[in-house]
Protein backbone atom coordinates (compact mmCIF):
# COMPACT_ATOMS: atom_id res chain seq x y z
CA UNK A 1 0.00 0.00 0.00
CA UNK A 2 0.97 3.51 -0.54
CA UNK A 3 1.19 5.92 2.15
CA UNK A 4 -2.22 8.16 2.39
CA UNK A 5 -1.04 10.81 0.21
CA UNK A 6 -0.51 8.32 -2.71
CA UNK A 7 -3.46 5.91 -3.09
CA UNK A 8 -2.57 4.12 -6.54
CA UNK A 9 -2.34 1.03 -5.15
CA UNK A 10 -5.25 1.28 -2.33
CA UNK A 11 -7.99 -0.59 -4.02
CA UNK A 12 -5.08 -3.62 -4.92
CA UNK A 13 -4.46 -3.56 -1.03
CA UNK A 14 -8.25 -3.26 0.18
CA UNK A 15 -8.91 -6.22 -2.40
CA UNK A 16 -6.51 -8.47 -0.95
CA UNK A 17 -7.80 -7.96 2.91
CA UNK A 18 -11.04 -8.52 1.77
CA UNK A 19 -9.83 -12.20 0.72
CA UNK A 20 -8.80 -12.93 3.96
CA UNK A 21 -12.34 -12.27 5.38
CA UNK A 22 -12.46 -16.19 6.61
CA UNK A 23 -9.54 -15.64 8.18
CA UNK A 24 -10.41 -12.69 10.37
CA UNK A 25 -12.09 -11.11 12.91
CA UNK A 26 -13.67 -7.79 13.74
CA UNK A 27 -13.30 -4.61 15.95
CA UNK A 28 -15.37 -1.72 17.11
CA UNK A 29 -14.40 1.84 16.23
CA UNK A 30 -15.96 4.68 18.29
CA UNK A 31 -17.17 8.02 16.08
CA UNK A 32 -15.97 10.97 16.27
CA UNK A 33 -16.12 13.45 19.02
CA UNK A 34 -17.30 16.48 17.01
CA UNK A 35 -15.70 19.52 15.23
CA UNK A 36 -12.66 21.44 16.69
CA UNK A 37 -9.43 21.02 17.25
CA UNK A 38 -8.79 19.97 20.87
CA UNK A 39 -5.38 19.13 22.81
CA UNK A 40 -4.99 18.34 26.31
CA UNK A 41 -3.00 20.69 28.50
CA UNK A 42 1.25 20.63 27.32
CA UNK A 43 3.30 18.56 29.40
CA UNK A 44 5.58 21.10 32.05
CA UNK A 45 8.16 18.12 32.29
CA UNK A 46 11.39 18.59 30.63
CA UNK A 47 12.44 17.08 27.32
CA UNK A 48 14.30 13.93 27.15
CA UNK A 49 17.35 13.16 24.21
CA UNK A 50 16.10 11.62 21.50
CA UNK A 51 15.38 7.53 20.82
CA UNK A 52 16.58 5.72 18.37
CA UNK A 53 14.99 3.91 15.63
CA UNK A 54 15.90 0.59 17.22
CA UNK A 55 14.12 1.83 20.62
CA UNK A 56 10.84 3.51 18.80
CA UNK A 57 11.00 -0.11 17.32
CA UNK A 58 10.16 -1.38 20.69
CA UNK A 59 7.44 1.61 21.43
CA UNK A 60 5.27 1.68 18.01
CA UNK A 61 2.04 -0.68 18.19
CA UNK A 62 2.39 -3.87 16.67
CA UNK A 63 -0.16 -6.96 16.35
CA UNK A 64 -0.10 -7.78 19.91
CA UNK A 65 -1.22 -4.66 21.63
CA UNK A 66 -4.30 -4.38 19.09
CA UNK A 67 -7.65 -7.02 19.27
CA UNK A 68 -9.25 -6.69 15.71
CA UNK A 69 -5.90 -5.28 13.75
CA UNK A 70 -3.01 -6.98 11.82
CA UNK A 71 0.20 -4.30 11.85
CA UNK A 72 2.85 -4.64 9.47
CA UNK A 73 6.28 -3.25 9.18
CA UNK A 74 5.87 -0.21 6.26
CA UNK A 75 7.60 -1.51 3.09
CA UNK A 76 10.55 0.72 1.96
CA UNK A 77 9.21 2.17 -0.85
CA UNK A 78 6.46 3.62 1.11
CA UNK A 79 8.73 5.40 2.90
CA UNK A 80 10.31 8.64 1.72
CA UNK A 81 12.41 11.31 3.06
CA UNK A 82 11.08 14.84 3.85
CA UNK A 83 12.44 16.63 0.82
CA UNK A 84 10.55 14.21 -1.43
CA UNK A 85 7.02 15.22 -0.17
CA UNK A 86 6.87 19.49 -1.23
CA UNK A 87 4.19 21.04 -1.22
CA UNK A 88 3.09 24.77 -3.22
CA UNK A 89 2.27 26.04 0.76
CA UNK A 90 5.32 25.77 3.14
CA UNK A 91 3.09 26.04 5.91
CA UNK A 92 1.05 22.98 5.03
CA UNK A 93 4.24 20.57 4.54
CA UNK A 94 4.00 19.16 8.22
CA UNK A 95 0.32 17.95 7.50
CA UNK A 96 1.78 16.50 3.85
CA UNK A 97 4.39 14.73 6.19
CA UNK A 98 2.16 13.34 8.75
CA UNK A 99 0.30 11.93 5.87
CA UNK A 100 3.11 10.01 4.24
CA UNK A 101 4.73 8.25 6.69
CA UNK A 102 7.36 11.20 7.96
CA UNK A 103 7.70 12.86 11.69
CA UNK A 104 6.91 16.03 10.98
CA UNK A 105 9.92 18.79 11.81
CA UNK A 106 13.82 17.45 12.62
CA UNK A 107 13.28 14.09 14.20
CA UNK A 108 16.06 12.71 15.33
CA UNK A 109 15.14 8.88 14.23
CA UNK A 110 11.13 7.68 13.79
CA UNK A 111 9.40 4.04 12.84
CA UNK A 112 6.72 3.25 10.57
CA UNK A 113 4.10 0.80 10.94
CA UNK A 114 0.86 0.08 8.49
CA UNK A 115 -2.31 -0.89 10.77
CA UNK A 116 -4.85 -2.61 8.80
CA UNK A 117 -8.16 -3.60 10.35
CA UNK A 118 -9.62 -6.74 10.05
CA UNK A 119 -12.62 -7.41 7.98
CA UNK A 120 -15.36 -8.59 10.33
CA UNK A 121 -15.99 -12.47 9.92
CA UNK A 122 -19.33 -13.77 8.43
CA UNK A 123 -19.52 -17.69 8.02
CA UNK A 124 -22.66 -17.29 6.21
CA UNK A 125 -21.52 -14.28 3.66
CA UNK A 126 -21.40 -14.11 -0.36
CA UNK A 127 -17.70 -14.02 -1.82
CA UNK A 128 -19.02 -10.58 -3.07
CA UNK A 129 -20.39 -9.48 0.38
CA UNK A 130 -16.98 -10.44 1.79
CA UNK A 131 -15.37 -8.28 -0.79
CA UNK A 132 -17.00 -5.52 -0.19
CA UNK A 133 -16.67 -5.81 3.58
CA UNK A 134 -13.44 -5.90 2.81
CA UNK A 135 -13.26 -3.03 0.89
CA UNK A 136 -14.69 -1.33 4.12
CA UNK A 137 -11.97 -1.71 6.42
CA UNK A 138 -9.79 1.02 7.13
CA UNK A 139 -5.69 1.15 6.99
CA UNK A 140 -3.70 3.01 9.29
CA UNK A 141 -0.77 4.81 8.43
CA UNK A 142 1.31 5.63 12.13
CA UNK A 143 4.57 7.24 12.10
CA UNK A 144 6.39 7.63 15.16
CA UNK A 145 9.50 10.32 15.74
CA UNK A 146 11.46 11.45 18.29
CA UNK A 147 13.07 14.39 19.00
CA UNK A 148 15.99 16.24 21.02
CA UNK A 149 15.65 19.42 22.83
CA UNK A 150 12.07 21.19 22.05
CA UNK A 151 11.95 19.67 18.88
CA UNK A 152 8.73 17.40 19.30
CA UNK A 153 6.59 20.42 20.66
CA UNK A 154 7.93 22.73 17.81
CA UNK A 155 6.94 19.97 15.14
CA UNK A 156 3.44 19.51 16.82
CA UNK A 157 2.99 23.80 17.01
CA UNK A 158 3.52 23.18 12.74
CA UNK A 159 1.13 21.07 12.08
CA UNK A 160 -1.41 22.55 14.43
CA UNK A 161 -0.62 26.06 12.97
CA UNK A 162 -0.62 23.74 9.33
CA UNK A 163 -4.07 22.35 10.37
CA UNK A 164 -5.73 26.20 10.43
CA UNK A 165 -3.48 27.82 7.11
CA UNK A 166 -4.12 25.27 4.81
CA UNK A 167 -8.11 24.84 5.31
CA UNK A 168 -8.73 25.49 2.36
CA UNK A 169 -6.62 23.02 0.72
CA UNK A 170 -3.45 22.82 -1.20
CA UNK A 171 -1.47 20.98 -3.77
CA UNK A 172 1.14 17.87 -2.43
CA UNK A 173 4.01 16.55 -4.59
CA UNK A 174 5.11 13.21 -3.28
CA UNK A 175 7.82 11.20 -5.20
CA UNK A 176 6.68 13.15 -8.64
CA UNK A 177 2.87 11.99 -8.00
CA UNK A 178 0.31 15.25 -7.64
CA UNK A 179 -2.36 15.54 -5.69
CA UNK A 180 -4.83 17.89 -4.53
CA UNK A 181 -6.03 18.67 -0.88
CA UNK A 182 -9.47 20.56 -1.38
CA UNK A 183 -9.93 21.01 2.60
CA UNK A 184 -8.73 20.32 5.83
CA UNK A 185 -11.45 20.33 8.69
CA UNK A 186 -10.67 20.40 12.84
CA UNK A 187 -11.90 17.41 14.26
CA UNK A 188 -12.32 17.12 18.21
CA UNK A 189 -9.39 14.68 19.62
CA UNK A 190 -7.57 14.62 23.30
CA UNK A 191 -4.73 12.01 23.91
CA UNK A 192 -1.73 12.32 24.87
CA UNK A 193 0.00 15.52 25.95
CA UNK A 194 -1.07 17.35 23.06
CA UNK A 195 -3.28 16.24 19.98
CA UNK A 196 -4.63 17.45 17.29
CA UNK A 197 -7.36 15.64 14.36
CA UNK A 198 -8.47 16.60 10.80
CA UNK A 199 -10.48 15.48 7.91
CA UNK A 200 -8.69 15.90 5.15
CA UNK A 201 -10.27 15.51 1.61
CA UNK A 202 -8.58 15.32 -1.61
CA UNK A 203 -8.73 14.74 -5.34
CA UNK A 204 -8.85 11.27 -6.56
CA UNK A 205 -9.36 11.13 -9.92
CA UNK A 206 -11.94 13.78 -9.63
CA UNK A 207 -13.92 12.88 -6.62
CA UNK A 208 -13.17 13.40 -3.00
CA UNK A 209 -11.40 11.01 -1.32
CA UNK A 210 -11.93 11.18 2.89
CA UNK A 211 -9.27 10.19 5.17
CA UNK A 212 -8.70 11.50 8.53
CA UNK A 213 -5.16 12.67 10.10
CA UNK A 214 -4.49 12.71 14.16
CA UNK A 215 -0.74 14.20 15.13
CA UNK A 216 -0.33 13.67 19.14
CA UNK A 217 3.03 14.43 21.27
CA UNK A 218 3.44 12.27 24.15
CA UNK A 219 6.62 13.74 26.07
CA UNK A 220 9.31 14.12 23.35
CA UNK A 221 7.96 11.72 20.53
CA UNK A 222 5.34 12.75 18.27
CA UNK A 223 2.68 9.76 16.61
CA UNK A 224 0.96 10.63 13.44
CA UNK A 225 -1.93 8.37 12.48
CA UNK A 226 -3.16 8.95 8.76
CA UNK A 227 -6.23 6.92 8.08
CA UNK A 228 -7.81 5.68 4.91
CA UNK A 229 -10.42 3.41 3.40
CA UNK A 230 -12.14 3.00 -0.62
CA UNK A 231 -15.40 2.90 1.59
CA UNK A 232 -17.92 5.70 -0.14
CA UNK A 233 -18.02 8.48 1.79
CA UNK A 234 -14.22 7.36 3.23
CA UNK A 235 -12.96 7.80 6.81
CA UNK A 236 -15.81 8.82 9.06
CA UNK A 237 -14.22 8.23 12.50
CA UNK A 238 -11.08 8.51 14.46
CA UNK A 239 -8.70 5.16 14.46
CA UNK A 240 -9.50 5.44 18.43
CA UNK A 241 -8.58 2.03 19.23
CA UNK A 242 -4.82 2.52 16.96
CA UNK A 243 -4.56 5.74 18.82
CA UNK A 244 -5.36 4.84 22.67
CA UNK A 245 -2.99 1.84 22.33
CA UNK A 246 0.40 3.63 20.49
CA UNK A 247 -0.27 6.24 24.08
CA UNK A 248 -0.45 3.13 26.11
CA UNK A 249 2.76 1.70 24.74
CA UNK A 250 4.53 5.11 24.95
CA UNK A 251 3.59 5.27 28.75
Amino acid sequence: MRTPIRTAALVTTAVSLALLVTACGGGKESGDKGKGAESAPASSAPAAEALSAAELDKLIVETADLKGHQVQKAKADDIVSADKVTTDEAACAPIAHAMSFISPGSAAASAQRQVLEEPKKSATASPEDALLNGLGVHITAVTLGSYDGQGAQEAFASVKKAGTECAGGFTVVHAQEKTKVSKVEPVSVTAGDESVAFTVTSDMEGRPFVSKLVVLRKGNALASFSTITVASGGVKVLPTAVIDAQVKKLG
